[in-house]
Parts: C-alpha cells; sequence; structure tokens
C-alpha cells in the first residue's frame, strides 16, 4: 500500500486544519493511523482508526480536539484538527499498520508498516 498525506499548513492558534492521506494498493492494515514529529522530538502517536469497525484511538494530548475517520469510497483517511495550539506544530505523518495488530499496539509505532510522506504543520501564537 502507498500513502499520500496532505494538507498541512501554518495556521494561527486556535484555528482548524484537516490533513487527508490517500491510499492506493491492497491493504490488509488493521488499523490506519497518524503520527507526528516535531523539531528534536521523537514521533509519537496521534490517533488511529480500526478499518473494520472504524473504532478510534487518540492520543490524551489531542483528545476532543482531534477527529480521525475513513472513507472508503475515498480511499482516504482524514484527521479533523480543531483548536490548535503551538505544541501541535510537527510533521504529520499517516500510517498503516499489519494485519494482525491488535488494540493495545494500535498505538506503537513499531504496529505500523507502511508510511507516507509528513505534511508540515506549523501553529503559531
Amino acid at each position: 500500500v502507498q500513502l499520500q498525506a496532505s494538507g498541512g499548513g501554518l495556521v494561527q492558534a486556535g484555528a482548524s486544519l484537516r490533513l487527508s492521506c490517500a491510499w492506493s494498493g491492497r491493504t490488509s492494515a488493521r488499523y490506519l493511523g497518524w503520527f507526528r514529529q516535531a523539531p528534536g522530538k521523537d514521533r509519537e502517536f496521534v490517533a488511529a482508526i480500526k478499518w473494520r469497525d472504524r473504532s478510534t484511538h487518540y492520543a490524551d494530548s489531542v483528545k476532543g480536539r482531534f477527529v480521525i475517520s475513513r472513507d472508503s469510497a475515498e480511499n482516504t483517511v482524514d484527521l479533523q484538527m480543531s483548536s490548535l495550539k503551538p505544541e501541535d506544530t510537527a510533521v504529520y505523518y499517516c500510517a498503516a499498520s499489519g494485519s494482525g495488530t491488535i488494540t493495545s499496539q494500535a498505538r506503537s509505532l513499531e504496529s505500523y508498516a507502511s508510511w507516507g510522506q509528513g505534511t508540515q504543520v506549523t501553529v503559531s501564537s
């Protein structure tokens, strides 16, 4: 599976932004996820959605502000980000997990085998 992320940009604090990740090719991924990496920091989990039942998981830092969704007709997984904060500034990556990923592994980078290129999100104060 190939993943292509888009939608990043420069916004002011409090604004909203929608990221989209389009995939092509066959996938048996159990989860589709978004991760982010700020300068000088490790890549971290943001959100994930289970392919089959669309159940979702969020990092505590974004819960209530970000919403992940999947559109099977468009072959996209989107991340709607609201009430953005300067600390949300990072390169955002979408990823597809393996077919055997279980719920407890959905937040782990190691569970994701396929990655898209990143898209930069910058939030100014």
